[in-house]
């Protein structure tokens, strides 16, 4: 699976949206599921799915769907 879909699918899944759910232009609160305990959630699903360890810093940088693939592509994942 090419990393972008992965990571949607990383995002449909914390945060307990249907498979065919929007998420590229989701934000931190934009909706209700995506509260602190998810953002938690998400940031270990993101580590797990791209072995990655985000520092405290990106955890909180974690604003958004395009933060995440920001922070991600400063750990070497490639989205292209």
């Amino acid at each position: 699976m090419p990393p972008l879909d992965r990571l949607r699918e990383v995002f449909r899944a914390s945060l307990e949206l249907p498979a065919d759910a929007e998420v590229d232009d989701l934000e931190y609160r934009g909706i209700e599921k995506w509260d602190s305990l998810a953002h938690m959630a998400l940031v270990a699903a993101l580590e797990q799915a791209f072995d990655v360890m985000i520092d405290t810093e990106d955890v909180l940088a974690i604003s958004s769907f395009t933060a995440a693939r920001k922070v991600l592509e400063r750990q070497g994942v490639d989205f292209d």
